[in-house]
């Protein structure tokens, strides 16, 4: 059973107190590990699953759970299923799509950690902030009578799909 796995399992096998503790406790160990990344400038590891939990202080099954976490942050993501212990992970991070992520998840508790100074001003963190924000809005395109038809067809838009 790959990591990933074993910590989907750990989660559905607690009952609702055993999982609000379960998820305490690494949200804790989550929050050194970014603390940790950002203030040691970590952009890259080299080395297996088992080496990572070990250098961060993680269990494997939590190693599935972070990987997870950061996986749409890396350069190249790593595939889930395939993560074993001995998996060898060759992990860079996308420091702008990691804060985002961070907004997107509402980890208030990671993004507004003070390691993150060192990467980006206050400023530039407010305008990622409305990148994201605006990112996620949905936007409505009004065709046009006279605007050529989204369809395709070359024609305007009153003469194509827009014939009532």
């Amino acid at each position: 059973m790959n990591l990933h796995e074993q910590w989907l399992d750990k989660l559905r096998a607690g009952t609702r107190q055993q999982n609000n503790d379960l998820l305490r406790d690494y949200y804790g160990k989550e929050t050194e590990v970014y603390r940790t990344i950002l203030a040691d400038r970590i952009e890259t590891f080299s080395g297996t699953a088992k080496e990572f939990g070990e250098k961060f202080g993680l269990q494997p099954y939590e190693v599935g759970a972070f990987i997870d976490g950061i996986n749409t942050s890396l350069e190249t993501p790593v595939e889930l299923k395939d993560l074993e212990e001995e998996t060898q992970l060759d992990i860079k991070i996308v420091w702008r799509n990691l804060y985002k992520n961070m907004l997107k998840a509402r980890a208030d508790w990671l993004y507004s950690l003070s390691e993150w100074d060192a990467y980006y001003t206050e400023e530039e963190r407010r305008e990622i902030t409305r990148e994201f924000r605006y990112s996620q809005q949905a936007h409505s395109v009004k065709v046009g009578r006279n605007d050529p038809c989204p369809c395709g067809s070359g024609k305007k838009y009153k003469n194509c799909c827009g014939l009532e």
